[in-house]
């Protein structure tokens, strides 16, 4: 029987560090991350825009964070846009 749990919590301990150590899927801060950081800047008109995080590119709106079903994980803020207009 202490085998057995022994055998247990050692299988427990490796899904665990598999599991923090990002091996799948998730928000990462490596380049494995599904979003990227975005530097502070002035637009042409003098506007300043904030530092933020927003999704990679890719050909699809439906998993950005401003699109209708999608929550932004830094802020919170739900999105409002229809990824189909």
């Amino acid at each position: 029987m202490k085998k057995l749990v022994l055998v247990v919590f050692i299988l427990l301990l490796i899904f665990a560090s598999e599991s923090f150590a990002g091996s799948k899927g998730g928000y990462k801060s490596s380049s494995g991350s599904k979003s990227t950081h975005v530097k502070g800047y002035h637009k042409k008109d003098g506007t300043y825009v904030q530092p933020h995080h927003k999704t990679k590119p890719n050909t699809t709106k439906l998993d950005n964070y401003g699109t209708k079903g999608n929550t932004n994980p830094y802020t919170g803020k739900e999105g409002t846009k229809d990824p189909f207009k």
